[in-house]
């Protein structure tokens, strides 16, 4: 009596849930694939924030207008980007993180610039179960954490300086004693840390090791006591007003060294705009600059998968996203690479659902414009290899790796007085 009751209730709720799905008609079919962004569009970050923003929009108008879109469901629907300020503080972050998914529907998350505001929204993307795409992000804390759904396209901090410290070891057998100065942030200490182990492993000798607090106005007594120690090399930095501010400061002290290397603002159009003369010389670690140029052929070799746009596509069309006649940076590069990973995520996935798409980023690998890709299960980008460039009469150069350069190391750099003399980093 009681299997009968049973089955006359199971038959009674299948035929309501059936005229249900009669009455709603067949489900809505996808009509386009929607990123959001909590920008770091003004505060300290403004700068980088820029160039991630118009890499971001030079991607999305490539996917759109040249690839037709992207292919879900057996057809091209397009890519469309939806975009706030966080004013490069984490509360609004968290904030806006919470606004795009719940208000505005977005498909995947792409973080703010900087590993803090990386790092600050990575719970709200993991609350909401959504993939958050890593472009400005480097500290390797943040892959320690357990986090599901974030996906690194930009490189871990810890191999920032590997190759700046490579590259001094080959040229200059001599040079014993480094420096280090870093900003006290997250991506600034992981720098720093795999800058310290790689050196020791090198053979050089730390003779100064200090972080100094964020948004530092005066690093004199900082670098007055890495003066005393009479360095070769002095390796740091942080972000690009702490590094320009760093730059300036070794003038003022007329701290000279054989090589001067900061992460991040050295790698900045502006930071030579800024300090014009002061910066010859300078190099910094980036993760791709103008020159290093990846292209079918390339990826063929490698056996990897290619996915456009070229280089001179990519450059295009950031100027026109952003109206200025600017060279991109890599913080413009990374972001676009963001964008395009996602693109093969959800084709690979054959679905925008957020589990399968992080399934699909964690198995592929590929070629862009930006160079190779790939991740480890944590999400940490272990694909990528980074360049080292120099200020060398005023144009940045890529001097590191030797496959890679469009000019020749120079070194010992020119002295402060030198410079202000009038020399330049060219032979």
């Amino acid at each position: 009596m009681r299997r009968s009751v049973w089955k006359v209730l199971f038959g009674v709720f299948s035929l309501v849930a059936l005229v249900g799905l009669l009455l709603a008609g067949p489900a809505a079919a996808l009509d386009k694939v929607v990123i959001g962004h909590p920008g770091a569009l003004s505060g300290k970050y403004a700068k980088a924030g820029e160039q991630a923003r118009g890499g971001i929009e030079a991607a999305v108008k490539w996917v759109n207008e040249t690839r037709g879109g992207i292919e879900v469901d057996g057809r091209k629907v397009p890519l469309e980007y939806k975009n706030y300020d966080c004013e490069s503080k984490k509360e609004s972050v968290t904030s806006l993180i919470e606004r795009l998914v719940t208000k505005d529907k977005v498909h995947a998350i792409f973080t703010p610039y900087s590993s803090g505001l990386t790092l600050a929204g990575a719970p709200i993307a993991e609350k909401y179960g959504i993939v958050y795409m890593d472009h400005g992000g480097a500290s390797d804390k943040i892959f320690k954490q357990g986090f599901e759904y974030i996906v690194q396209t930009i490189g871990p901090g810890s191999k920032y300086h590997a190759g700046t410290l490579d590259m001094i070891k080959k040229a200059d057998p001599t040079a014993k004693k480094v420096a280090l100065a870093y900003e006290d942030s997250e991506f600034a200490r992981s720098v720093m840390d795999g800058a310290k182990q790689h050196a020791t492993e090198l053979g050089f000798d730390i003779v100064f090791e200090r972080t100094y607090p964020k948004g530092v106005t005066d690093l004199t007594p900082l670098l007055s006591a890495l003066k005393a120690t009479s360095p070769d090399i002095v390796i740091g930095g942080g972000h690009f007003e702490d590094g320009q501010l760093f730059n300036r400061q070794m003038a003022d002290l007329d701290i000279n060294v054989r090589a001067f290397s900061l992460i991040a603002a050295a790698t900045l159009p502006a930071f030579y705009e800024a300090l014009t003369y002061l910066a010859e010389g300078v190099m910094g670690p980036s993760h791709w600059e103008y020159g290093v140029t990846f292209d079918p052929d390339a990826a063929a070799k490698e056996g990897l998968q290619w996915i456009g746009p070229s280089q001179d596509e990519f450059v295009q069309l950031f100027k026109d996203a952003l109206g200025k006649d600017m060279i991109p940076d890599y913080h413009a590069a990374e972001a676009g690479a963001a964008v395009l990973a996602l693109v093969l995520g959800i084709e690979q996935a054959k679905s925008v659902d957020s589990d399968k798409v992080r399934a699909a980023l964690g198995d592929m690998t590929f070629m862009s414009f930006y160079g190779s890709w790939k991740i480890d299960k944590t999400g940490k980008q272990i694909g990528h290899d980074m360049v080292d460039v120099q200020w060398q009469n005023g144009k940045r150069v890529i001097v590191w790796p030797a496959g890679a350069r469009t000019a020749e190391l120079y070194y010992p750099m020119p002295t402060f007085a030198e410079k202000a003399a009038g020399k330049k980093a060219t032979k």
